[in-house]
């Protein structure tokens, strides 16, 4: 790719022309995030067709036209839609927790994973070919999407000791005097005791509330007493305020879809700003290589998002260097374990290198700066204002490194005023979140799976990318910045469309909800589930509902339920393998030719 230092490129993709093939549900969402970047668009989709695969293309004058596949699975699978996938991959089982059993999502999760995924395969390819690569073709697939979004239960699931908090229905949100539902917040046991002392709850209920409420985040349930629903009840929405500004804990009422369709800016999900010019000469891509090798990252990352960024990134060839604190990563050893190590953790960071910084003391903040002097990313998901308390912002490295590509994922990228603290589930409730993944008829409630985490780091994984193919066309340093808030939004895109034009935004009720069996649960396809509701499949076995259903033309698939046992799978034909721990691991999500 042609990339002189007097181009004014604004945008990676300017100048390239992009053409779309196939179902819309597979090629809408990556055509608008490659529009975003800057391709244009030269033929509008065609209008649905009976095939199962999407094409993307990108032509233009200093590239090697590049194309990526994107399908549901394998076609002997039976997995032919976003309901089908959600069903085999486990996502439903993971969302199902709270509620005691399978529920699908009401949205596109695994199909907008996917996209994603297919946009990043796209910019890791012309990233590959601006550094001598030839790569012409990336292919993804849904099914290994959805695996992907779950790859942590899946890994905690087939961990050699038992989960660290009960997998049981319940949890969050709450409800107020009045009926208002809201979500709760703190990573601070303290703060937690503290917010229901001032609501007089029992001492008893707060003490083995917390573990439930803490750990909720990994298992994607939170048993606790119902005590502590009781007790919110009884309290007006006023008092229920002053016990949060009190204790330091958090509280969100949940917003509605057509109140963030009203407030929505129209921002794309991630931003891209260019910096001084950098002097480093590009790097050249050894032959054979993944695309992104050669490159090293710097990630002082917590929780999910920025650290499935980096892992992302490290699938695609670049040499990851995790920042962790004195003593190491305190998660690591959180259970359940894999050969001692966190099955959980394995998921997100298997593969990198560790360098323990103490980020408080000056020495290694110089320290740090020195190693981004010499990496090409920096990346990190630290509270706002924390870098540049530090002096570890954009600007000041920058100033060690002009062509640094400096990436923050963040909960809120300072978009909305006077918000509450920026983690998945709060995100979720201001958001509309939790209204857009229930059907109509059901109370509204964030999922427990950890839904804009995941999505989150997909995003910011392919604004790294983004960032890099723009420093690769203008030589100069890179700031992008991801969020929380804009994983929601791509999200619940469609449903914001609908309420912003007066439709209906939710779902119909019952939608997705699959049919229980003898012996388990199966999930007809959305075309087909109104006629399958139709036939009573409560006294069949699995195996002969789906050849009920077969029968008179109604596919459908088997729902997991025990993530254990999806290596087994004949639906993933063995592409689920085990790490050198013994932990779980999920194919990677692309492939390159």
């Amino acid at each position: 790719m042609a990339s002189p230092v007097t181009t004014q490129t604004v945008r990676p993709l300017d100048g390239l022309d992009l053409d779309t093939s196939g179902p819309p549900e597979l090629t809408c969402r990556a055509a608008q995030h490659l529009r975003l970047l800057g391709a244009r668009t030269r033929s509008e989709p065609a209008s649905p067709q009976p095939v199962t695969t999407a094409q993307i293309a990108l032509t233009g004058r200093g590239i090697l036209p590049i194309e990526a596949e994107v399908n549901w699975a394998d076609p002997e699978s039976g997995i032919t839609d976003e309901v089908t996938v959600q069903a085999a991959t486990g996502i439903m089982a993971v969302h199902g927790r709270r509620d005691g059993g399978p529920r699908g999502l009401a949205v596109d999760y695994a199909t907008t994973a996917a996209s994603v995924l297919a946009v990043q395969g796209m910019l890791a390819g012309l990233l590959g070919q601006a550094r001598g690569g030839t790569t012409a073709r990336v292919s993804t697939s849904v099914d290994r999407a959805g695996l992907l979004t779950v790859s942590q239960y899946l890994a905690a699931a087939g961990a050699d000791e038992g989960e660290i908090a009960e997998l049981a229905p319940g949890g969050p949100p709450f409800t107020d005097t009045a009926g208002t539902l809201f979500e709760l917040e703190t990573l601070d046991p303290a703060a937690w005791a503290a917010f229901w002392r001032a609501l007089e709850a029992p001492p008893e209920a707060i003490r083995a509330g917390w573990r439930p409420f803490q750990f909720r985040y990994a298992t994607a349930c939170a048993p606790f007493p119902q005590a502590l629903h009781t007790t919110t009840r009884a309290h007006p929405w006023q008092r229920i305020l002053q016990a949060a500004a009190v204790s330091g804990a958090e509280v969100c009422p949940l917003g509605s879809l057509a109140g963030r369709a009203a407030e929505h800016d129209g921002a794309p999900p991630w931003s891209l700003t260019s910096h001084s010019p950098g002097h480093r000469a590009p790097t050249v891509l050894p032959p054979a290589e993944r695309p992104l090798a050669g490159l090293t990252v710097l990630e002082a990352g917590r929780r999910i998002q920025a650290p499935l960024t980096a892992h992302l990134l490290g699938l695609l060839g670049a040499e990851v260097i995790r920042i962790e604190p004195p003593g190491g990563d305190p998660l690591r050893g959180m259970p359940p374990a894999c050969s001692g190590i966190s099955a959980r953790w394995l998921a997100l960071n298997r593969g990198k290198q560790a360098v323990e910084v103490d980020i408080k003391a000056e020495t290694d903040r110089r320290r740090l700066r020195e190693m981004a002097a010499e990496a090409d990313v920096f990346l990190h998901n630290w509270a706002p204002g924390k870098a540049a308390q530090l002096g570890l912002d954009a600007d000041h490295l920058a100033a060690v490194n002009p062509a640094l590509v400096y990436a923050y994922t963040s909960g809120w990228a300072d978009r909305i005023p006077g918000a509450p603290m920026g983690t998945d589930f709060m995100v979720q409730a201001r958001t509309g979140v939790g209204e857009a993944v229930h059907p109509a008829g059901e109370a509204p409630a964030p999922s427990l799976m950890t839904l804009l985490d995941v999505l989150g780091g997909l995003l910011g994984t392919e604004a790294v990318l983004a960032g890099l193919l723009l420093r690769e066309r203008n030589r100069q340093g890179v700031r992008v910045d991801s969020s929380l808030l804009g994983a929601a939004d791509v999200l619940i895109a469609p449903a914001l469309r609908r309420a912003a034009t007066g439709g209906t935004a939710r779902k119909p009720a019952g939608f997705r909800h699959p049919l229980r069996t003898a012996d388990g649960w199966v999930a007809p396809t959305d075309a087909s589930a109104e006629a399958a509701r139709a036939y009573d499949l409560s006294g069949l076995s699995t195996h002969n509902a789906l050849t009920q259903l077969r029968t008179h033309g109604l596919p459908a698939t088997a729902v997991t339920t025990d993530l254990a046992a999806l290596p087994h799978d004949p639906r993933f034909a063995d592409s689920i393998s085990r790490d050198a721990h013994g932990a779980p691991t999920v194919p990677d999500p692309w492939s390159f030719t």
